[in-house]
């Protein structure tokens, strides 16, 4: 272990911020993109590591709202901009770091922890398992075809997007509530987005934007030897609007391919004549989680069946795991500690993965990630209706 030791940052010390986390990403914030996400950065919030006078590791949390199952919303704690420098790595520096920041969410108070991981080896240890999926799609839309019985609502806008921030914002504060891993999001971070910088497009245009009452889209062209759209964020309260909205991107003419980051239960597919147009292009993690107070959380989200279980949670990292007894009765649960036999036994990264319904229980068993009684009584109880998305990533 390191003799170097976490603390507060220092307001001098802001300046390396950009530095250190340019090294560990490699890429560049604008100054004003700093300035945004720091207004959503409670009071310390930020641990750094500091080596004569150099910053060589830090570690930051956000002050997030997050949606689970039924519609109710958590504070919780999510994790950004972590990074140990090249120079200092293998020193323990990640775990001392981590070890500050979570005791600092307990005596807050925070119910979840909350992250998007970079690389995904390294958080489970600490207790957080991926909680929802992103799956990129891809269609040729030159071929796409609407099937006969795919509503047509119309109601879509071409529209400068900073020009419509609030109305964007309102629909996403909709669809969040309603999503699980929906966040919210503070106006400062609409603005950063919507700044659109221009080394941050990738090669691509400035923003495009489609507009329905329900729903919006933000995407950029790509011109090569064919031309790309790649969707950025798709956000639909409506099938109505989801469906509209997908009218209007398969009418861009001189357009050969669209992506779009979505989630495993979207029903383009079930638009088209022929769905093996709509590929799965890529598959991926994208909000992790990390019950710090496991009654807390599971009392507050709904449930699709009754449950009485005993769980034993294990927690290698810190002492929040334990046995629980959870009863489910029409949708809401109570959860308190026990000294009764466990059914099933699983790490708290597996409880973080089947939270917002996102995963399987029976897979997890096999895997052998979940021991003990007949798992689909897990998986029945712990399904969503709502797929789980994340709300954006940080």
């Amino acid at each position: 272990m390191t003799t170097l030791v976490p603390r507060d940052i220092a307001d001098d010390e802001w300046r390396d911020v950009p530095l250190l986390t340019a090294t560990s990403f490699g890429s560049t914030w604008h100054p004003e993109t700093f300035a945004a996400w720091r207004t959503a950065m409670p009071p310390r919030s930020s641990v750094v590591v500091v080596d004569d006078g150099d910053l060589v590791g830090q570690a930051h949390y956000l002050d997030f709202e997050l949606t689970v199952p039924g519609g109710a919303v958590l504070p919780t704690a999510g994790i950004t901009w972590v990074g140990v420098a090249p120079t200092h790595r293998r020193r323990g520096l990640l775990r001392a770091m981590y070890t500050d920041l979570h005791d600092r969410f307990a005596e807050n108070g925070y119910p979840l922890a909350a992250l998007t991981a970079t690389e995904g080896g390294i958080y489970g240890r600490f207790g957080y398992g991926p909680a929802t999926v992103d799956t990129e799609f891809s269609l040729d839309r030159r071929f796409a075809r609407f099937h006969r019985d795919a509503p047509d609502p119309g109601g879509v806008r071409i529209v400068r997007p900073r020009e419509h921030r609030d109305d964007l914002a309102a629909i996403y504060d909709r669809y969040r509530r309603i999503t699980p891993g929906g966040l919210a999001r503070p106006t400062p971070l609409w603005d950063d987005l919507l700044a659109d910088w221009e080394d941050s497009r990738g090669g691509g245009t400035p923003w495009f934007c489609f507009l329905h009452d329900d729903g919006y889209l933000l995407y950029r062209l790509f011109r090569g030897s064919s031309r790309t759209v790649r969707v950025e964020e798709f956000t639909a309260v409506t099938p109505e609007a989801h469906a509209a909205l997908w009218r209007a991107l398969i009418g861009l003419d001189l357009v050969e391919t669209i992506t779009v980051t979505s989630h495993p239960g979207d029903p383009l597919p079930y638009l088209l004549d022929d769905p093996r147009l709509v590929r799965t292009t890529g598959s991926e993690d994208g909000l992790w989680l990390r019950l710090m107070d496991v009654p807390a959380a599971l009392t507050a989200r709904t449930y699709a069946a009754d449950l009485d279980t005993v769980l034993d949670v294990g927690d290698g990292f810190r002492s929040d795991g334990g046995r629980f007894a959870l009863s489910i009765r029409s949708g809401r649960a109570e959860c308190t500690p026990t000294d009764a036999p466990a059914e099933f036994t699983l790490g708290l990264d597996v409880l973080g993965s089947l939270y917002l319904g996102g995963h399987s229980a029976a897979l997890m068993a096999a895997a052998n990630r979940i021991r003990g009684g007949d798992v689909t009584r897990l998986d029945a109880a712990f399904r969503s209706d709502v797929p789980a998305r994340l709300g954006f990533h940080f």
